[in-house]
């Protein structure tokens, strides 16, 4: 991957997010080269050439031991010697700047050290095990990942085995991710001479795959710089125009977030909170972003006021003091402090009016939160201090984000990560569910695609991160797991909801749990859900359940017997002897539907409409059909089902509307009350078989009911 890295594609004032680090040059790679050409230094003292990298480190890690840094660099340039770079420059060059970018945002000294040897065990002589015996298991450790990722082909053919394998990797060390993303960015920022088919092959990778998963680590540094790079790849004159226009605003004379800058310090001095004040540029793509969705930029749309303070309490006294002194434009308000984002992003977003009109956005966080949204897990430290094994530990959730479906005890050969965030988590278990890459990436790229998140409160206390158009049904699987299968409806905002409700952020969320657990979900719940998790459980269970698809589920499904032996009875009459008849929940025939019917297992039939999708799927399976026909239908009795929670009246509203229906109730009874929940059982005579579909609509419509479904009969009664 490092040997496709050549001279920069753009002269450093030009490159994209140059603008925003004004005052900080990039390390001149001719600088590098010349260094590393003069080779090692004694022994005694540090090479010339990671000098740099020495001081970004020491910002950061002050009292950090330097001597692992020291032999790795010997290690890495004696094995590179001779190697060059298409452009010429020695091949160290590379990894002393994915090394420095790390050592900027703030790494360990664990991670910098991997990064000098990440390609010495793919490109050189260097063995694993001459790692491990030189810097001990937690370098060889993640060397090893970064080289397993090395192998990867990124290939569009080879798309969902290629992310399986960096996922696996990520999961095990979220260091090897933060080495390969900082491999990438140099890669990028030096793509210049490679064919425009390469580089455009190159940057959809990037962006279809580590740019989202850069975003979920919560590098935003590497994340931006990425995305400008993209940009200018695969959209040049949409990315050449945004530079114009920014360079169009660096020559204005008035600078309206300079002057708001001002008045929002002197607001914040006068009220005595300690506070750094700056002005965030956006990046080449978010001003291209803002362009699409406001139209005409003005001054204000370039760039963000950012606010630093020293405590959390700090934050929201800040916030108080604008909200007070300037107009807020409330719809524009966040607290992702109080319910931190999926990625251990924790700030405050508002934005005040300006007199002339313009609005000014700004970000309020502490000085920790702020390192934290630059570098994300990259500045969180060494997760693994005092552990050189791999060992099997339960795994948690992170603080602040949904609960982890990975539960129990690590796979072998894995490690718990405090540092992993709860959605690397579910990812893990999710991929280990998916029956194969394919399924997993295709369930997984529209969830990468995802860049909006909502928070829902659950009743039981804390959140859950979900994307946005999420329903209840990934509210449920994001809760439970597997468990979700015995989801039977839900509670949103209070009032009772179907499972295909979309939520909004900051609806709360009660999910309704049946005691059956043999229950499981229908087909129709992948109509509902959007989450990976959801999907790929509720897929697996489909799967491994063939015969329980057809029928409804979370409700009995029991076999109805056909009711051949008695006159004057609607009935399924079907071609197999002594079989017992189920009528398919997904299309709910009903006389005179035309029918057709397939035998499952027990010794039953169930029957569908024709025209139902489930047939053609079974068909197209080589599945047979079995040959079926409705009996006599000038009476049709039937026995029905309802689920319901407590409340008063019930009874009197649910016997109201099936009379309403012109519906005979020939018996009913009613369970007593479980968990606030009530079953009604009714046996029901209907006068045309075709009111059945209005009849359990009508009861499903009673206020309390959440589901109406058809019951066992007793042997020789009419279904």
């Amino acid at each position: 991957m490092s040997a496709e890295a050549t001279n920069p594609a753009t002269p450093d004032s030009l490159t994209p997010g140059a603008h925003r680090r004004r005052g900080r040059p990039r390390i001149d790679l001719r600088r590098l080269g010349r260094a590393a050409l003069l080779g090692p230094a004694s022994r005694d003292r540090l090479p010339d050439a990671i000098g740099h990298v020495v001081e970004a480190h020491r910002a950061h890690h002050p009292d950090a031991a330097l001597d692992a840094l020291r032999r790795a660099y010997v290690l890495a340039e004696s094995s590179h010697r001779g190697q060059m770079r298409k452009s010429g420059e020695p091949y160290i060059t590379h990894p002393l700047a994915v090394t420095l970018i790390l050592a900027e945002l703030g790494a360990e000294t664990t991670t910098l050290t991997a990064s000098l040897l990440h390609d010495t065990v793919e490109d050189t002589e260097v063995t694993l095990e001459q790692v491990r015996q030189e810097f001990g298991e937690e370098v060889c450790f993640i060397v090893d990942g970064v080289t397993k990722l090395e192998k990867v082909d990124y290939g569009a053919a080879a798309e969902p085995e290629t992310f399986r394998k960096m996922l696996v990797a990520t999961g095990n060390d979220v260091r090897v991710m933060s080495i390969k993303l900082a491999d990438r960015l140099h890669n990028m920022r030096t793509l210049g001479v490679m064919r425009p088919e390469k580089q455009e092959r190159i940057a959809k990778v990037t962006r279809d795959v580590l740019i989202p998963l850069a975003e979920r680590l919560g590098v935003q540094a590497l994340k931006t710089e990425l995305e400008d790079l993209v940009f200018a790849i695969l959209h040049p004159e949409e990315y050449a125009y945004t530079r114009h226009l920014i360079a169009e605003n660096d020559a204005r004379a008035d600078d309206p977030l300079t002057e708001t800058a001002d008045a929002v310090r002197a607001v914040l001095r006068e009220a005595g909170i300690p506070a750094d004040v700056l002005i965030r540029p956006r990046h080449l793509l978010s001003v291209h972003r803002v362009r699409l969705k406001r139209g005409e930029l003005r001054g204000a749309d370039f760039g963000r006021l950012l606010v630093l303070v020293n405590e959390d309490a700090d934050c929201y006294a800040v916030l108080g003091e604008l909200h007070t002194c300037f107009t807020p434009v409330v719809s524009e308000f966040k607290d992702f402090i109080a319910v931190p984002k999926y990625n251990l992003y924790q700030s405050l977003h508002t934005a005040v009016a300006r007199t002339d009109g313009e609005v000014a956005e700004v970000l309020i966080r502490t000085h920790q939160m702020h390192k934290a949204a630059e570098a994300g897990v990259v500045a969180l430290g060494n997760p693994y201090t005092g552990t050189d094994e791999p060992v099997a530990v339960p795994v948690a959730a992170a603080p602040g984000t949904a609960d982890a479906t990975l539960g129990g005890m690590l796979p072998e050969g894995e490690r718990a990560d405090p540092t992993r965030p709860g959605w690397l988590s579910r990812l893990l278990e999710w991929q280990r569910a998916a029956p194969d890459p394919d399924t997993f990436w295709s369930t997984l790229r529209a969830d990468l695609a995802q860049d909006r998140e909502i928070t829902v409160f659950r009743t039981d206390g804390g959140t859950l991160g979900l994307p946005a158009g999420a329903t209840c049904v990934d509210a449920a699987y994001a809760r439970y797991g597997e468990d979700a299968h015995a989801c039977i409806g839900a509670r949103v905002n209070g009032r009772l909801a179907t499972l295909s409700t979309v939520l909004r952020d900051g609806d709360t969320v009660h999910l309704l749990m049946s005691q059956d657990t043999s229950s499981g979900p229908s087909r129709e719940w992948l109509d509902h859900a959007v989450t990976p998790g959801a999907r790929i459980a509720i897929g697996r269970w489909l799967a491994a359940h063939p015969d329980d698809t057809e029928t409804p589920q979370n409700a009995p499904r029991t076999p109805v017997t056909a009711p051949s032996a008695r006159p004057g009875a609607a009935g399924a009459v079907v071609d197999l002897p002594g079989a017992s008849v189920r009528l398919a929940g997904c299309c709910t025939p009903v006389p005179p539907d035309e029918i057709t019917a397939f035998a499952v297992r027990g010794g039953a039939a169930t029957v569908h409409r024709v025209r139902c999708s489930a047939v053609t799927r079974m068909l197209s399976a080589g599945r047979p059909a079995v040959g079926v026909r409705w009996g006599d239908t000038s009476e049709y009795r039937v026995t029905l089902v309802a689920e319901s929670f407590g409340r008063p009246h019930l009874l009197a509203d649910l016997t109201e509307a099936i009379a309403q229906e012109g519906v005979a109730i020939v018996s009913a009874t009613v369970e007593p009350p479980a968990r606030q929940q009530v079953r009604h059982t009714y046996t029901l005579q209907l006068p045309d078989a075709a009111r059945l579909p209005a009849l359990i609509k009508a009861m499903r419509n009673v206020a309390g009911v959440y589901d109406v479904s058809r019951a066992q009969h007793p042997a020789g009664a009419a279904p």
